[in-house]
């Protein structure tokens, strides 16, 4: 029997594949999870985001790769998830040693801090302003296609504005 062929509630069951995986993600956010569940999905994130860039970077046009919108917000989503849990388990089992959030985060720390706390506070607060600036930029350039989207839905306001901006009455 084929996929689409299985039926669940009266929908398709490839049609309840993403909501489910987007329920699994969630739920890693509020249930604690095992560190060997977590080296898993560490290692699942970041194999797929390898084949994300090999598969963006070998499309030359932008509908060979369509649903990367879509990907990039599951794979975000999922690392999000992923840091939550791991902040979890950090916070709450820390203190029994190096290898309680996992052997993937603490390879990741060792490789990259090498165990000298001044060298990790740097590398960490690198890291926080890179975050805040692509968040930041982000953010303006969601705030501008969404003006853009809204005023392309109203040509004759949008004829005004530009006679305004071409005025100098705004800016």
């Amino acid at each position: 029997m084929s996929a689409q062929g299985v039926m669940v509630m009266g929908m398709p069951l490839n049609r309840l594949a993403v909501p489910a995986l987007v329920l699994l993600i969630l739920a890693m956010m509020v249930l604690p999870l095992p560190t060997f569940m977590l080296d898993v999905l560490f290692t699942l994130n970041i194999a797929l985001a390898m084949i994300v860039m090999l598969v963006s970077l070998n499309s030359r046009r932008p509908l060979d790769f369509s649903v990367f919108p879509t990907v990039l917000l599951l794979t975000t989503l999922l690392r999000l998830s992923l840091n939550v849990a791991s902040t979890r388990i950090i916070l709450m089992q820390g203190h029994t040693g190096p290898d309680a959030a996992g052997k993937v985060i603490e390879s990741f720390g060792n490789f990259l801090v090498g165990g000298n706390y001044t060298v990790g506070f740097v590398v960490f607060l690198i890291l926080v302003i890179i975050n805040f600036v692509v968040i930041t930029k982000g953010a303006g350039r969601i705030a501008e296609v969404a003006a853009r989207f809204t005023l392309d839905s109203m040509p004759g306001k949008q004829l005004a504005v530009d006679a305004d901006l071409n005025a100098g009455f705004i800016n």
